[in-house]
């Protein structure tokens, strides 16, 4: 009988014990106390064999909602967004779905040709010059940028815009706090980053000023006058941004950005109920040799051929580990292919209609729900697809969000939760998958719960 992994039978057991000189299992932890044992046994149930733990397990995820069986209106990092069919076709191919790290080129030239294009895509979409070949996450890649930043620019003060994404900020504070860097945050004004605090913020040992674009809020910031703060101290720009947005908006490239990070889940990658994601870097080229992780470049052989290479690999595992500029060892290429492939399905004009769509789909909703009795749009800003709303007050949002889990809707997410100051406000996330009717039905629902 063939089996899906290695069984181990008793007699492989007692070869083993025999081997390493002990009687039972329990003599392996002889060294351990007594009293610092688990005593008894593990509320486990008994062994299941193969059908009975397949429908066990999925008896489990049954109990999960998931954007199959709710209308999402949840966002706030991630989206409900179109996955093209193609993708999990192409990353299932096994030289793809099992492809390791690229070391030997010669071998490898799929797997880094996917990879340079990933690239590609990225410095295009972003208006910057060298992107690498991914990072973990959209939040890991703002905390490198500002690890990046100090090293450029020798000074150990970032200031970040309170509007970024609150679980970033919090990967940010837990880099800085190894590194000794000094967190200030800054407040917002109507939704988007107060440019006056910021100034203020900003002096001479400055390093860096995070921002997000779109905001956590949905809101537009002013990227444009943050360059002009930044660079006359000295500092650099960092931009968070929601790639599928820089469809339609304007690279941060092109408006003075050093250095521009984000998640690339609104390109193709599925949810997976939190993860895992890709996350994106890209430089201008004077910061080139100090990004994390690696390049793959494009050269020719000895024939003239076009081939791929590792280019650039700054981290500890190829140099001195003292010299290194991040212990970052590994890429998300996988998820880096879905949104290569994304995007090479999409193409220019595909992008920007998806682009469009989210951006009409979430203003008729703003509308509509504001509409409801009780219902106030919290901020009066330009936004992309999330805005936030402002519920009567008391509103319980967790009773809310349970009405509406059971209406099938995923509700807003609760700003409450990370802003005391915008208790009772729910964050709405509206991508080009959801109709008219949905939205109506959304607003009727919330109504109802109200």
């Amino acid at each position: 009988m063939r089996h899906r992994y290695l069984p181990m039978t008793e007699e492989d057991r007692s070869a083993m014990l025999g081997t390493i000189g002990v009687q039972t299992v329990d003599d392996l932890f002889a060294d351990i106390p007594e009293t610092v044992r688990y005593q008894g046994r593990l509320p486990l149930s008994e062994a299941l064999d193969e059908y009975a733990l397949l429908r066990h397990m999925n008896r489990l995820a049954g109990r999960n909602a998931h954007f199959d069986s709710h209308i999402s209106f949840l966002g706030a990092g991630l989206y409900d967004h179109h996955i093209p069919v193609v993708i999990n076709h192409v990353i299932s191919r096994s030289e793809f779905y099992t492809a390791y790290t690229p070391y030997q080129p010669e071998i490898s030239q799929g797997e880094l040709q996917a990879i340079f294009e990933f690239q590609s895509y990225i410095c295009e979409l972003t208006g910057m010059k060298v992107a690498n070949a991914s990072m973990y996450d959209g939040a890991t890649a703002l905390a490198e940028a500002a690890v990046l930043a100090s090293g450029q620019t020798r000074r150990t003060r970032i200031v970040v815009s309170a509007a970024v994404h609150p679980e970033a900020r919090g990967v940010l504070a837990t880099t800085a706090r190894g590194l000794g860097l000094e967190i200030v945050t800054v407040g917002t004004a109507d939704g988007i980053t107060d440019v006056a605090a910021l100034a203020a913020a900003i002096d001479d040992r400055t390093a860096a000023v995070l921002v997000q674009y779109p905001n956590f809020f949905g809101g537009i910031e002013d990227l444009a006058a943050m360059e002009k703060l930044a660079h006359r101290a000295k500092a650099l720009l960092v931009v968070s941004a929601n790639p599928l947005a820089l469809g339609l908006l304007e690279a941060p490239g092109r408006l003075g950005a050093d250095i521009v990070v984000g998640d690339a889940q609104p390109l193709g990658i599925s949810a997976s109920l939190g993860g895992p994601t890709c996350g994106y870097f890209a430089v201008a080229e004077p910061l080139m040799r100090r990004m994390p992780g690696r390049i793959v470049g494009q050269t020719v052989d000895r024939s003239g051929k076009r081939g791929f290479v590792l280019t650039l690999q700054a981290r500890e595992q190829h140099i001195r580990r003292e010299k290194a500029t991040s212990n970052i060892c590994s890429n998300q290429a996988l998820l880096a292919l879905c949104a290569s492939v994304y995007l090479s399905v999409m193409g220019r004009e595909g992008l920007r209609e998806a682009c469009e769509l989210n951006i009409r789909k979430s203003h008729y909703a703003a509308k509509r729900l504001s509409a409801v009795p009780g219902v106030t749009l919290a901020f009066n800003i330009p936004f992309f697809n999330e805005f936030a709303v402002k519920l009567p007050e008391g509103t319980d949002l967790s009773a809310v969000g349970s009405k509406l889990a059971q209406a099938g809707f995923l509700g807003g997410y609760d700003l409450g939760r990370d802003y005391p100051e915008l208790a009772g406000h729910m964050l709405i996330a509206v991508t080009e998958k959801r109709t008219r009717t949905e939205i109506d039905e959304f607003a009727s629902a919330l109504e109802g719960c109200l």
